[in-house]
């Protein structure tokens, strides 16, 4: 059995399908990734020919850096996605699926960049102070 996974933004004019299963969830403690979010950035991913994009008229895309775009609803304001140029994959964040979602935290990148207002949580997830590779 195929599995689906479904998710919008908070006003829902962007919704989304993705079908297989999903990739763990990584926590991004980057500047960029908290100033989006307010905290820190936690996607999971699916390669982009399995996720299937509704109301991609209201989906902006704003490039934070010259390697990657962050998508998000012009509407509510909703961040959403996250795709490094060229890549197969395609970062949705997590809080923007229906649950139940059934995927754990996996990973805690750019923590040497974290916020000083938290604490990352003990979770048991890897933690790395740049990125992962």
């Amino acid at each position: 059995m195929q599995q689906i996974h479904t998710g919008h933004c908070l006003c829902g004019a962007v919704s989304f399908e993705t079908e297989g299963p999903l990739r763990p969830i990584t926590a991004c403690h980057c500047s960029q990734c908290r100033r989006q979010t307010g905290l820190y950035y936690a996607a999971t991913s699916t390669s982009a020919d399995r996720l299937t994009i509704r109301g991609e008229e209201k989906l902006s895309w704003y490039r934070a850096s010259d390697a990657a775009g962050r998508g998000f609803c012009s509407t509510c304001g909703s961040a959403l996605f996250w795709r490094a140029d060229g890549a197969e994959s395609i970062s949705i964040l997590a809080g923007a699926f229906d649950q139940p979602l059934g995927v754990g935290m996996g990973v805690h990148i750019y923590c040497a960049d974290k916020g000083d207002y938290y604490e990352i949580p003990e979770d048991g997830a890897r933690r790395y102070p740049g990125d992962d590779s």
